[in-house]
């Protein structure tokens, strides 16, 4: 295959369209709108077929290219339509992060480490952050891949090298280190808050005001789910370092990322053990519904259903308010999630929404008794073929422990 034929008519199509994406990347020097407006054009060719079509495609270019510049404009090309497609909402998104990788990864064969270390090490980084993204794959082997790629990058990427860089590279090695399943969960996490302590010497508020914020944001996650030290404690200042980063990250700036971490302080106060628990949860519905505003299911389907599924959870908890209208609002919100958080997008949000609407149905008040309770084991049974012993140990056995209960008020 090359830019003149292909070897199907399948081929030609999905090289054109490969051609297109990567000119206006060139031409607009990574216009976000121009590029995404093409990408929206050709949902249908964002697919595990492009990401092999590249592969071919830009394995012949660089083959054929000229040393250093030619090769460098290549990479790049490639390399910011990848960070372009990583930012993109629509279409499949488990298809999107292969092309991802497969781009990245030839990016790294134009970035030779010795001629263009700080690329070479830059990608390295935005790779690990790819395989922490993956859906294909097993879960627990890509969080892997992607400690080993930010690991590498900063091989090369020393703080008195490339500051920037480096930086980057702690920030994405904690947050594969936060999500990863590997290892001791409390030494893990340990490692991420030093990852983001890292980072934070470079990306200081007047330096990198967004950057930092979403260090703070990620610092306050962390915290959220940390097992070293007093629990109560670490949710304060979950809820510190998160509102700390909304006084930079603000609607009018950052939109996503402000509804993204009003997401996560909702999250802290719905699990929050200091202060009246009915006056936390409502400060974690007020939250997701300030998230909402910035993320209608048009503009950010992705978020609109990670609020709906959050909202599920607070809905099952609340106190105020009658608990038969609560366990409705907590039904609905999980049935929304459940139109975007697909499983073959999101298998493990899409869990956690099963198993959430397991607990709404098994203490719901409205409806037949016995059709509650099975429509509730049914979505316990759902969520364990995701949350397995072997990837999810934990999950896996509060969902078991839930399972359990709802069989003992099932009348026989």
């Amino acid at each position: 295959m090359n830019g003149q034929s292909s070897s199907t008519p399948k081929d030609g199509e999905y090289l054109n369209f490969l051609q297109e994406v990567l000119l206006a990347v060139h031409n607009s020097n990574g216009d976000p709108i121009i590029v995404h407006t093409i990408l929206q054009a050709n949902l249908a060719k964002l697919d595990l077929h492009l990401a092999d079509v590249l592969k071919i495609w830009a394995t012949e270019k660089l083959a054929e290219a000229q040393p250093d510049q030619s090769l460098f404009d290549i990479g790049t090309n490639i390399f910011t339509f990848c960070n372009l497609l990583l930012d993109f909402v629509l279409g499949n998104r488990a298809d999107n992060i292969e092309i991802i990788i497969a781009g990245y990864e030839i990016a790294l064969t134009a970035f030779n480490r010795q001629d263009f270390p700080d690329s070479w090490g830059k990608v390295q980084t935005y790779l690990g952050n790819a395989y922490k993204s993956r859906i294909h794959g097993e879960y627990a082997n890509n969080l892997e891949i992607a400690i080993a790629y930010s690991q590498e990058a900063l091989t090369e990427c020393t703080r008195d090298r490339f500051p920037q860089i480096w930086a980057l590279s702690q920030h994405h090695l904690g947050n594969a280190y936060y999500e990863r399943i590997r290892g001791e969960r409390a030494e893990n996490i340990e490692t991420a808050i030093v990852c983001y302590q890292e980072a934070l010497k470079e990306y200081t508020r007047n330096a990198n005001p967004y950057r930092w914020s979403v260090i703070l944001k990620d610092m306050g996650a962390a915290y959220s789910d940390r097992i070293l030290g007093e629990r109560a404690d670490n949710l304060e200042a979950a809820i510190s370092y998160y509102q700390e980063s909304l006084t930079e990250c603000t609607r009018e700036r950052f939109p996503q990322d402000w509804a993204a971490t009003q997401i996560n302080l909702g999250n802290a106060y719905s699990n929050r053990i200091r202060g009246e628990e009915a006056e936390n949860i409502e400060a974690a519905i007020s939250c997701y519904e300030e998230a909402l505003k910035e993320s209608s299911r048009d503009r950010n389907p992705l978020f609109w259903g990670w609020i709906h599924m959050s909202l599920a959870k607070a809905y099952n908890e609340r106190i105020r308010g009658e608990q038969a209208d609560n366990l409705e609002k907590a039904i609905a919100c999980g049935r929304k999630a459940l139109e975007e958080c697909t499983r073959d997008r999101f298998p493990r949000h899409w869990a956690m929404i099963q198993n959430n609407l397991g607990i709404a149905y098994s203490n719901r008040i409205f409806g037949e008794h016995a059709e509650n309770l099975e429509t509730a084991i049914a979505c316990y049974q759902e969520s364990l073929e995701e949350r397995t012993r072997e990837c999810l140990p934990y999950d896996w056995a509060r969902t078991q422990n839930s399972l359990g209960s709802t069989y003992s008020k099932h009348p026989q």
